[in-house]
């Protein structure tokens, strides 16, 4: 357990800094930056005990952020297209390495990356490893994220070494657990009937679940080093998106809608290589399936005691 660190952790209010920082809240100090445009957006993370700070991380310009930080956890990420590159680039890779400069005294800093960064490869079950080639890839959902992954990794690996700071650079596969992340998105769009798009069919993914998250981040910290350490955050499962809308489509008794929409340079699958990870942290505690089917039951409640009474 991680327990009294002073730590900062970029992106605040993103779908996986937010439980991240509440759990740590319970045994450390800790700190939250964001663009936070909305005081009133601040007042839940005060109220849990975090500090906040509206920062733009892109400007450089920290104002009175302490410097003297034992943990820092990047979880910030602009998502955007390819007529925001240079914005991207600005918040993405420049303002990072300028927050790493002014945290360099962190005895770990974590920096999150994404399977963006890797190139693709035309079978859809490839495992993607932690030394497979990067950079020259495209993806479904973002045109900028493969350039900004690459260069947060490559700002990232200068720091460790120009800084001798202590960094390990997380790939993170499909997040799961929360009613944001992508999995629930599946889940509405059967029960509403919607269409669900995918570069492929199949298209497999190694989802990893906020729980597992939380339990495996002080594994994750350990492991920061200088030359930074990179490894791949996924699950143990690896499970197509057309199989998790055929598992919604039984819960709510209706055909999934599914359609695929190649995008050039794009990979047809989004699986993870879990070895180094399990390696570190051992198995996973949480089972996808099981986990999937609470989550329908928890956005439609009324369903599952249908299915009770029937």
């Amino acid at each position: 357990m991680i327990t009294g660190e002073k730590i900062l952790i970029t992106g605040i209010t993103g779908m996986v800094a937010t439980p991240l920082a509440h759990f740590l809240a319970e045994h450390n100090e800790v700190w939250g930056i964001a663009r936070l445009a909305d005081p009133a957006a601040r007042e839940p993370y005060e109220a849990a005990g975090i500090t906040t700070r509206a920062i733009d991380i892109g400007s450089g310009e920290f104002g009175d952020l302490p410097d003297d930080f034992t943990i820092v956890l990047h979880l910030a990420w602009m998502r955007a297209e390819l007529s925001e590159l240079q914005l991207a680039l600005r918040n993405n890779v420049e303002g990072p390495g300028l927050l790493f400069q002014h945290c360099r005294k962190a005895r770990a800093t974590l920096v999150m990356s994404g399977m963006g960064v890797y190139s693709p490869n035309e079978d859809p079950w490839h495992a993607y490893t932690e030394v497979d080639p990067v950079g020259r890839g495209s993806t479904f959902f973002a045109p900028t994220s493969p350039a900004s992954k690459a260069g947060i990794e490559a700002v990232a690996r200068f720091c460790a070494r120009a800084f001798d700071m202590p960094i390990v650079i997380t790939r993170l596969n499909t997040y799961n657990g929360p009613d944001v992340a992508m999995p629930a998105q599946i889940i509405r769009a059967v029960r509403d009937g919607q269409t669900i798009t995918s570069p492929s069919n199949p298209c497999p993914h190694t989802p990893i679940h906020i729980d597992d998250m939380k339990w495996q981040l002080e594994a994750m910290l350990n492991l920061a080093s200088n030359p930074a350490t990179i490894i791949n955050w996924c699950g143990d499962e690896t499970v197509p998106v057309q199989e998790w809308a055929r598992m919604a489509g039984e819960y709510y008794g209706k055909e999934p809608i599914l359609q695929v929409r190649h995008t050039p340079g794009a990979p047809a699958g989004n699986c993870s290589d879990p070895t180094l990870r399990q390696s570190v942290t051992g198995p996973c505690r949480t089972n996808f399936r099981e986990e999937f089917l609470r989550q329908c039951r928890q956005i439609s409640p009324e369903r599952a005691g249908q299915q009770a009474a029937g």
